[in-house]
């Protein structure tokens, strides 16, 4: 689990190359097809050859709830474990996470024990990750990339236009591109400045999301504390990342995993690992 920019992806990938598992997006706007700069989509090379699932899977105008999240992320688990691989739910929307884990009937407690690891980054630290993490989009392309999908009648209440990036660029596309350069300047500057305050806010209600589930619902999470890594640059992050983030997550995922390795009922092959956020790894009890 963690706030956006904290580096869930790159926790589930270091996961899935030293385990043998795939996995399962939780992100509800990375579910959507297209848009993948504004939505910070992992690519083809980052994913080191890992399969993905619900990942730009689903029509960009459709709504998608957590109702159906917990569809087909179950039906996704299912077949990922189906080949004696382990399902790794990775994403940002905590909500869509907690409706799986904790379903009406508790269905998927009954068949899972779930381990969830956080990584934390320090809010000051973290804003200033998001901030110049919008940047390098805005570099990347991620104007023109919404330029296309621009539509004066849109509905900014479904499907991927809700993605942060895209309702906060509506008046440059209604209005800059018509007016004068000093206007245009003007209003892609604040189209920016509010894609940034409003990241900066889905980071903070997902830090008091994170809380509340291990203070108010009693989640066991295991908190990996990775602001250090982002005060470090190239080489020197990589071995703070691995020193503070993937030693430990690995450690907590093969204790995890070996508890129920000598416990008869529990058949090898049918191990399960679920990676919640960053990771919350659940191994079937039947």
């Amino acid at each position: 689990m963690g706030a956006t920019g904290t580096g869930k992806s790159r926790l589930s990938i270091d996961l899935a190359t030293r385990f043998p598992a795939e996995i399962v997006n939780s992100d509800k706007m990375q579910v959507y097809e297209g848009l993948d700069i504004v939505t910070n989509k992992i690519t083809e090379e980052e994913r080191c050859g890992v399969p993905h699932h619900l990942l730009g899977a689903i029509d960009p105008d459709s709504e998608f709830t957590a109702g159906d999240f917990c569809n087909m992320a179950s039906m996704a688990m299912k077949s990922v474990a189906s080949r004696g691989q382990l399902p790794i739910i990775a994403g940002g929307s905590n909500s869509y996470v907690e409706a799986l884990v904790d379903d009406d009937d508790y269905t998927f407690r009954s068949r899972y024990e779930c381990c969830f690891l956080w990584v934390d980054v320090s809010m000051p630290v973290l804003h200033s990750i998001v901030t110049a993490r919008v940047d390098r989009m805005v570099d990347a392309g991620m104007v023109g990339e919404v330029r296309k999908m621009f539509n004066p009648s849109a509905d900014y209440s479904r499907g991927i236009r809700r993605a942060i990036g895209v309702p906060e660029f509506d008046r440059y596309f209604r209005f800059g591109e018509s007016s004068d350069e000093v206007v245009r300047a003007r209003l892609l500057q604040e189209a920016i400045k509010d894609t940034k305050i409003n990241t900066c806010r889905l980071a903070w209600r997902q830090m008091e999301k994170i809380y509340r589930l291990r203070n108010a619902k009693g989640w066991k999470v295991h908190r990996l504390d990775a602001t250090d890594v982002f005060r470090k640059h190239g080489r020197e992050a990589d071995k703070v990342w691995e020193e503070l983030v993937l030693a430990p997550s690995m450690d907590i995922v093969s204790q995890f995993l070996s508890s129920f390795e000598h416990k008869e009922h529990v058949d090898a092959r049918q191990l399960r690992v679920a990676a919640m956020g960053t990771a919350a790894m659940a191994a079937a009890t039947h």
